[in-house]
């Protein structure tokens, strides 16, 4: 039995990646920004219609830099309800993170309960938008102005989504993406950072290049965190594709919702308001006494059947054995229900209805 995994990494033909690498061999350039950087970062600058980007290594770099050429001290308020490089990003740069909670719908920060979480030694907001659903941009906005806060959006999920018409690329005053293997859109590995400020862009390039400034002048004290040009190969040709891939993917949603839509005790994620999506994930909350089985139950039995699932994200940062107890997840009530409800089933591009149905009625039979 081949097993049906969580997601599958969309790939162009192995035809278009040969010839998109071949001209690699006659320059023998092969990181550095090359012209397969330099390529990327001008198609993703007209993808996202925004004036500047940076591209890097991985999107955590993309953050953890992010923040250190803002050269942030004090809190900033973020959500537990993410991946590890959220949190991480934020501590590995000597800042305190503040956890704020989610709303129960989209899963994206709670926004009336930010201005509680503020102050004097805040410096900073760092939202996250959750599988494909965009955050409350227009209120983060309002808050960071009234409290002259800085904005770093963690934008890995929203590859491709705009909002009334403008991408998530173009929100806060830095917003970072994952072109991880995993992702809507990937470079196999790779990230980038999108923003307004020029002068905050050379720092940026700065910091992710040794802290380089020219030939013979090393001024700062700098990473590496530079794409290489096999994995700007790889992102030029999924770019061509990848308005495509989203097409492809919405189909696999709309037939799960034929099958989950109004399900007593489903949760299902929603349909937000003058939002484009990019249908990255299907997250599915349940809820044990009116579905009549627990998240976990459901997860074994799709297990069994040889299907992953994945309890994402499951556990909260704010409960990782790193931070040894420092915060209280009782703080963020939703996002700990949420954490302990929430399975995202397998999606993908070229992920069949036949496919479809199967996991949708092994998790139906679970009901009692």
């Amino acid at each position: 039995m081949n097993n049906i995994l969580v997601t599958r990494s969309s790939l162009p033909s192995i035809e278009e990646f040969v010839d998109e690498i071949r001209d690699i061999w006659d320059t023998h350039w092969l990181t550095n920004m090359g012209v397969k950087h330099k390529t990327l970062q001008k198609e993703l600058q007209k993808y996202f219609g925004i004036d500047n980007i940076d591209l890097f290594t991985n999107g955590h770099m993309a953050l953890e830099l992010s923040l250190q050429a803002l050269n942030l001290q004090g809190e900033v308020i973020t959500t537990p309800f993410t991946f590890a490089s959220t949190t991480h990003a934020i501590v590995r740069n000597g800042l305190t993170p503040v956890f704020c909670d989610i709303n129960p719908v989209d899963f994206t920060m709670d926004v009336n309960k930010i201005e509680s979480l503020i102050t004097d030694k805040t410096c900073a907001i760092m939202p996250v938008h959750v599988y494909g659903n965009v955050c409350n941009v227009e209120e983060i906005e309002r808050i960071a102005r009234k409290y002259e806060l800085k904005v770093i959006y963690d934008a890995a999920h929203t590859f491709g989504v705009k909002y009334k018409g403008k991408s998530t690329a173009a929100f806060g005053d830095v917003s970072c993406f994952s072109f991880h293997a995993t992702k809507v859109f990937n470079s196999i590995e790779g990230g980038a950072a999108c923003f307004k400020d020029e002068e905050f862009g050379l720092k940026l390039y700065r910091l992710k290049n040794f802290g380089i400034r020219g030939p013979e002048c090393v001024d700062a004290v700098g990473a590496n965190a530079k794409m290489n040009e096999f994995c700007a190969a790889m992102g030029i040709c999924n770019l061509r594709h990848v308005d495509e891939e989203i097409a492809k993917r919405k189909k696999v949603v709309e037939r799960y919702r034929e099958h989950l839509e109004d399900v007593e005790g489903l949760q299902l994620n929603p349909v937000q308001k003058d939002v484009d999506p990019n249908y990255a994930y299907f997250p599915v909350v349940f809820e044990e006494k009116q579905f009549g089985a627990t998240r976990n139950e459901v997860f074994e039995a799709l297990a069994k059947e040889g299907i992953g699932a994945r309890k994402y994200f499951y556990p909260l940062t704010n409960t990782f054995e790193c931070f040894h107890n420092a915060f209280d997840v009782n703080a963020t009530p939703v996002a700990l229900h949420m954490s302990k409800h929430v399975l995202t089933l397998p999606l993908y591009a070229d992920l069949d209805d036949a496919t479809v149905d199967k996991i949708c009625n092994v998790v139906l039979s679970c009901r009692r």
